[in-house]
C-alpha cells in the first residue's frame, strides 16, 4: 500500500458535521450494544446520541437492521478499535475498507480510534496495546491517521488510552503527543476522562492522580477536543498498590465525575458519551446514568452555588 498525502482538516466543529448533525453538547449519548437494540427502539429513551463499535456492524444481518432504524432517530458516532494506528505497520487495507463502507453508509456524526496498536505481521491481539511516545512513533502514527482520513474523506478523533505502565523510551508526554498528532494530521481529540484517571492512578498513585490528570487536561488544545467519554472501572491490587482496570463495567466513579466536570469547563463544545461494556445493565440503567451526566455537565457550567445551597442533583442510576 502506498502512502497517501494528508488531507486538509481544519480544527473546527464544521469539519466534523454530518448530514445528521453533530450531537448537541448538552445532551449525553450512550454506547449502543446489541443486547439493547430492541429495547432502544421500543422505548425510544431521551438520549442525545448513540455511539457504536464499528467492528460490530461491519457485516449485514440483524445488527445493521437495528442500526438503520436507530440512525433515523438519533445522531450516531462510530468508535473503531481494530486499525492499530499507533503501530509501525500501515492500517490493514481490508479492515480500513470495511470501516469506510460502514462510514459511507451510516454517515456518522463522529468517527474515532485509539492511540494504540492492535497487532503485528498479520497477528491480531484483540486489545488496545500501548507504545512509547517518540518522534518516530509520532511520525508513523501521523502517517496512519492521514491514510485513514484520506480514505474516509473526513477527520477522525483520536482517544487517549488507559495505561498500566510507562515506557523508558518515551520522550514525549502523552498529552503533548496527542496535541502534536492533532496539529500535524488535522485529527481531533477524544478525551476519555475515565482512561485519564485510570492511567494517572496507575502511574503516580491515588493521591497525586487528580493533579496529574488536571495538568493533562490543561495541556490539550481546546479547539481540537470534540468528544469527552465517561465510563466505569474496576480496582485490583498489585504489589500492595492499587491498580485500576478500564473495564467499563460499573457506575462512573466519583473522582471521574470530578475530572469530567473539569473537562466540560475546558471543552464546553465537546459531545459526551457514556460507555458500558462489561456487566451490561438494562438499558434504563444506562439512560439514567446518561441523564445524571447531563446534570453533572450543567452543574459544572453554571455559577457556583452559595454555601449550604443544595444543587438539586440526585443519582438516578
Amino acid at each position: 500500500m502506498t502512502e497517501q498525502k494528508p488531507i486538509a482538516a481544519p480544527l473546527n466543529r464544521a469539519a466534523f458535521e454530518s448530514p445528521v448533525g453533530v450531537p448537541a453538547p448538552e445532551r449525553v449519548g450512550i454506547g449502543l450494544r446489541p443486547p439493547h437494540h430492541e429495547d432502544l427502539l421500543d422505548t425510544r429513551p431521551p438520549l442525545g446520541w448513540l455511539e457504536i463499535h464499528a467492528e460490530t456492524y461491519m457485516g449485514g444481518g440483524a445488527s445493521r437492521h437495528y442500526l438503520e432504524q436507530a440512525r433515523a432517530l438519533w445522531p450516531v458516532g462510530v468508535q473503531a478499535t481494530g486499525l492499530g494506528l499507533g503501530g509501525e505497520e500501515l492500517p490493514d487495507p481490508d479492515h480500513l475498507e470495511r470501516l469506510a463502507r460502514l462510514v459511507d453508509w451510516l454517515q456518522p456524526a463522529l468517527v474515532s480510534e485509539h492511540l494504540a496498536w492492535v497487532g503485528v505481521e498479520g497477528r491480531y491481539y484483540n486489545d488496545l496495546l500501548p507504545f512509547p511516545y517518540t518522534p518516530q512513533t509520532l511520525e508513523s502514527c501521523r502517517r496512519n491517521v492521514d491514510i485513514v482520513q484520506a480514505r474516509l474523506n473526513r477527520p477522525i478523533l483520536m482517544a487517549n488510552p488507559a495505561s498500566y505502565l510507562r515506557f523508558r523510551e518515551s520522550q514525549i508526554a502523552e498529552a503533548e503527543f496527542l496535541s502534536r498528532l492533532s496539529e500535524q494530521s488535522g485529527c481531533g481529540i477524544l478525551c476519555d476522562v475515565n482512561n485519564l484517571y485510570v492511567s494517572s492512578v496507575n502511574h503516580v498513585g491515588r493521591e497525586a492522580a487528580p493533579a496529574v490528570a488536571e495538568a493533562y487536561l490543561d495541556s490539550l488544545p481546546g479547539p481540537a477536543v470534540h468528544q469527552i467519554r465517561i465510563a466505569g472501572h474496576s480496582e485490583s491490587e498489585t504489589e500492595g498498590k492499587p491498580m485500576l482496570i478500564d473495564d467499563h463495567g460499573a457506575l462512573v466513579a466519583e473522582p471521574v465525575w470530578r475530572l469530567y466536570a473539569s473537562a466540560v469547563q475546558r471543552f464546553p463544545h465537546a459531545a459526551t458519551s457514556l460507555e458500558w461494556d462489561a456487566n451490561l445493565p438494562p438499558l434504563a440503567h444506562l439512560v439514567a446514568e446518561a441523564q445524571h451526566a447531563e446534570r453533572q455537565r450543567a452543574a459544572a457550567l453554571r455559577p457556583s452555588p452559595l454555601p449550604n445551597e443544595p444543587d438539586g442533583d440526585e443519582r438516578a442510576a
